[in-house]
């Protein structure tokens, strides 16, 4: 009767296990993805830029090798790399767990037992038996125990848990190398930057040194004027002045460059020195831009990639804390020699082993359990959010870009005919000058409107550039 009820409820308990479960190692069920527009606006053609190769699409010889030698000594870059063998090491770890462990060990002891116990009474009792020989016989009163043998353990994974926790170290793998390609078109991106950064320098630079032998050249006028009686001492030191604050603009020019080729060469991973560049004037920008299609966009971002990943290895870990909470099956081994005297440790007689399997399984405060599934469900839901709002930011920086694109086309327009408008107001005012028809504060508002122009133009062509790179980088070119 004892015997039909122990079988009983080792079958309900069975039974419980068996049901739990089935519905443990259900998938986890997983937030629907965002939905995407399929065109981006004014956008038909479904090829874009970003599937042209970086040296492809940079046309500028002298940038391309910035490029190349940042992308062999950028330390971001090497970082990444080490950061990728770091998760390559991780699923080692996790195929490990799948295997069973075999250690060899060598180890030796000893105790005393009290003279009132079981064991004290049994080994005392133990020396006085007819069927032991002398070396049967028990030291006393300190009992040595000497190993020397092979001990190995090994959960199998019944329920998957431990694959699950591969496929989660795997995924973050993948995600690293997408994290690398993200730094790699970043870099890429910011090093052509920096570069039309230098080159609308270089382009302020020769404006604003044009614009001091123009004034200097003013300066000479209103003096002889002034030797003439035509102009007064007021005029000159007018005239001065503005040579005089032409001239720290070019210092500052000059300041602003240093920096630009000192924040380009720490991405080229070198110490501070000149940069070989172009001209501003040989720099030309596409006649037809194209983003393409979103789809094409969401394949090619690295950072998209890497979100998405991401979101998968959370959700793995996620089902991996569900499963934790099933029993798992763990088997022990041991083979070796075992002895109490030291010089009998390795004859035959010493030979030892044993094996055994079996379920464990949480029952009694599993909050440590249940805090680890809830940080695993938070966890993923944050990766979910996380992978929406880099597809956000795509389209945020695309759509920007592209809009970005268009309006400086049209500013830059403007802004030439503005330039050319102020450049002849600059000699017409002079004519009047020395004709008595204008005053030199005339003369000195067209100078000064007219290198504010063309240092506004220089910018609006560098922030054309700059919307250009922008735009490739963030259809996901530049990792190839």
């Amino acid at each position: 009767m004892k015997t039909y009820k122990r079988l009983v409820n080792l079958l309900f308990i069975g039974a419980l296990i068996t049901f739990s479960g089935c519905k443990l190692t259900k998938p986890v069920q997983q937030a629907s993805r965002i939905v995407t527009p399929e065109t981006f606006a004014g956008q038909t053609d479904s090829t874009g830029i970003g599937a042209i190769q970086w040296k492809s699409f940079f046309k500028d010889t002298q940038l391309t090798a910035l490029i190349d030698t940042a992308l062999q000594n950028n330390l971001d870059l090497k970082m990444a790399v080490q950061r990728i063998e770091m998760a390559r090491s991780n699923i080692m770890l996790s195929q490990g767990a799948l295997l069973p462990s075999l250690s060899g060990e060598i180890s030796g002891g000893g105790r005393k037992f009290g003279d009132y116990t079981m064991d004290g009474v049994g080994n005392y009792d133990t020396n006085f038996s007819d069927n032991i020989d002398n070396d049967r016989r028990l030291p006393a009163p300190f009992l040595p125990d000497y190993f020397v043998g092979l001990r190995s353990s090994w959960e199998i994974d019944i329920w998957g848990k431990l694959k699950t926790q591969k496929k989660a170290a795997y995924t973050r793998f993948l995600a690293t190398e997408k994290a690398r390609h993200a730094i790699k078109t970043s870099l890429i991106a910011q090093v052509a930057q920096h570069y039309y950064e230098l080159l609308a320098l270089d382009s302020e630079l020769s404006i604003i040194k044009k614009n001091i032998a123009l004034q200097d050249s003013a300066v000479q006028t209103v003096k002889i004027q002034k030797e003439g009686g035509r102009a007064n001492e007021l005029a000159v030191k007018q005239f001065e002045a503005q040579l005089l604050n032409t001239k720290s603009l070019e210092i500052e020019i000059l300041q602003k460059i240093t920096e630009a080729e000192n924040n380009l060469n720490l991405l080229l991973g070198r110490f501070p020195q000149t940069i070989a560049r172009g001209s501003a004037s040989g720099q030309q920008l596409p006649e037809q831009i194209q983003a393409g299609i979103p789809t094409n966009m969401l394949k090619r971002r690295p950072d998209v990639q890497q979100a998405q990943l991401e979101m998968l290895a959370y959700y793995s870990d996620q089902q991996a804390a569900q499963l934790a909470f099933l029993p798992s099956l763990n088997i022990t081994a041991m083979l070796g020699f075992n002895a109490f005297k030291s010089n009998l440790l390795f004859s035959p007689g010493s030979i030892a082993y044993n094996a055994l399997g079996g379920l464990t399984a949480p029952l009694v405060n599993r909050k440590a359990l249940k805090a680890v599934q809830k940080r695993a469900e938070a966890s993923s839901l944050e990766a979910y959010y996380a992978y929406n709002k880099s597809i956000l930011t795509g389209f945020q920086e695309v759509s920007t870009s592209l809009k970005k694109l268009d309006n400086s086309r049209k500013i830059s327009d403007f802004k030439k005919q503005e330039v050319d408008v102020l450049q002849q107001t600059v000699t017409t005012s002079k004519d009047l000058f020395l004709t008595g028809y204008a005053t030199y504060l005339e003369v000195i508002t067209a100078q000064r409107s007219v290198l504010e122009a063309e240092l506004n133009l220089t910018n609006v062509q560098k922030e054309q550039f700059l919307a250009l790179i922008t735009l490739y980088r963030s259809l996901g070119g530049g990792w190839e």
